[in-house]
């Protein structure tokens, strides 16, 4: 096991996430009442559930859909293809045994080891990293599942509207916002919105205890004809309840919207005993797998998930849970170490090497650098520091060409670092640009704001940046006798 320490890994410059939440909650303002507008040119008899009075199917879809594209282009969003591919199968399997089958639901991961669940208006589902990490079996975790689907069925959200009489959507968005946030920035939030009657919105959205009931007794019955053991929903409220009296005011985050009291607990165990007929759809290995991996993935560094296993192996060398977890994690640590090499262009050639072990020519206006790893989470601050660094440390440079032909993909921690990048070396005088770029990766480039805000050029070749920003050099080393590769 490798015993070098990894440093932490830098949190993104993320603005709080209530902040961006509530950038889309109020550009919805305009949406919901250019929706009004043409409404109320139609007179038409109130139809339909009284729901539908304070907002309708489509109007919890556009909040849905914005908040949700708010939290994934934050980077919030723990975009691992084979967690969510989990939760998604999951969620599906849950919802396709529940009475109401919503026309649309979208399941997520959050990169978050707080212990939290929320259903947005519109069938969006998000599920914190940390919830999948607290559960103990997969029963546990398809009670909450199916008890959060029970709120998107009954529209909860939507009701509590109709009941509170208040008819601004942005403004309940924004303390949707505030919710999901949990407790990092609600002053942010209730500030921002400038409502004596804030406070008891939030209060007000935060579910019911009628509404906590029925999505429990909706839920039970949901997760049992979908094959789960029911008392798992009441084992994992017994745990909740029990941290919230240890916790005080730092309880989960999942329990300041969603209360726990020993009422509701006995009622749901209640319930279970009389549904209970025993669990077939539970899948051990495959839950503890992923459980391991979101440990992994949302741990601080790669090195403290790693160590972290490697005390699990100590007492239970069998686990294959705990097998995959440590081999995870080491693969997240050697990656978060990638190899960068500052080229120089070899004599008589077109090609660019190691300055280390090649003969060739260096520019004295611009720097060449080589990153021999896909950029990601655990890696780019490392990335973006050094290249920082070896930018600082050579006087008189002012372009740094980032060759980008072993880069097979980046993600959002990825496009942020060069993001910051790009800012760090501009303020120091010195233009970022990039060479040799793959297709997937520039599909991830434009698909952000990375490009707009590039001061530099991309450059199909890196023969060809050195040309357009040194000519003079390049010139001079296409002009020399090739010679031999160092073979040290």
């Amino acid at each position: 096991m490798p015993n070098r320490a990894t440093p932490p890994l830098r949190p993104r410059r993320w603005r709080p996430l209530a902040t961006l939440l509530m950038s889309a909650a109020f550009a919805m303002l305009t949406t919901h009442q250019g929706l009004q507008a043409s409404i109320s040119d139609i007179q038409l008899p109130k139809l339909g559930e009284p729901a539908d009075a304070a907002m309708s199917p489509r109007e919890e879809y556009e909040i849905g859909a914005r908040i949700t594209a708010q939290i994934h282009s934050a980077g919030y969003a723990l975009e691992d293809p084979e967690l969510v591919e989990y939760i998604t199968r999951l969620g599906w399997h849950i919802a396709s045994h529940s009475r109401d089958l919503p026309e649309h639901l979208q399941f997520f991961m959050v990169r978050d080891p707080r212990i939290n669940a929320f259903a947005l208006p519109g069938g969006f589902m998000g599920f914190n990293a940390g919830l999948l990490m607290a559960a103990e079996s997969e029963s546990e975790l398809a009670g909450v599942m199916a008890h959060e689907l029970a709120h998107v069925t009954q529209r909860h959200i939507a009701r509590t509207m109709e009941g509170t009489r208040v008819a601004d959507i942005a403004t309940w968005a924004a303390v949707l916002a505030a919710i999901i946030a949990g407790s990092a920035a609600p002053d942010v939030v209730l500030g921002a919105l400038s409502l004596g009657q804030a406070a008891t919105l939030q209060r007000q959205i935060n579910y019911t205890r009628n509404h906590e009931l029925e999505a429990d007794r909706i839920g039970i019955g949901t997760m049992m004809s979908a094959g789960f053991d029911p008392a798992g929903m009441v084992s994992f409220f017994q745990r909740l309840e029990q941290q919230s009296r240890l916790y005080g005011s730092g309880m989960p985050e999942i329990l300041r919207t969603h209360p726990v009291n020993t009422t509701r607990i006995a009622e749901a165990r209640a319930r279970a005993q009389r549904q209970s007929d025993g669990s077939d759809a539970e899948r051990p290995l495959t839950f503890q797998l992923m459980r391991a991996r979101a440990r992994v993935l949302t741990a601080e560094r790669p090195s403290a998930a790693l160590d972290h296993f490697r005390r699990r192996l100590e007492r239970t060398s069998d686990d294959p849970a705990e097998h995959y977890g440590a081999a995870l994690a080491l693969h997240l640590w050697r990656t978060s170490q990638p190899h960068m090499a500052e080229l120089g262009q070899m004599p008589g050639t077109e090609h660019f090497r190691n300055v280390r072990r090649h003969p060739v020519i260096t520019s004295p206006r611009v720097l060449s650098i080589r990153v021999d790893e896909s950029l990601y989470f655990a890696n780019a601050r490392r990335t973006e520091d050094a290249i920082y660094d070896m930018a600082l440390n050579c006087d008189g440079r002012r372009h740094v060409v980032l060759l980008c032909s072993a880069i097979n993909h980046i993600d959002a921690s990825a496009l942020d670092s060069l993001e910051s990048l790009n800012r760090r070396l501009l303020d120091a005088g010195v233009t970022l640009h990039l060479s040799e770029v793959k297709g997937p990766v520039m599909d991830q480039l434009k698909r952000s704001d990375f490009l707009r805000h590039l001061r530099g050029e991309v450059f199909m070749t890196h023969y060809q940046a050195l040309a357009a920003l040194d000519a003079e050099t390049s010139e001079r080393a296409s002009s020399l006798k090739p010679q031999a590769a160092s073979r040290s």
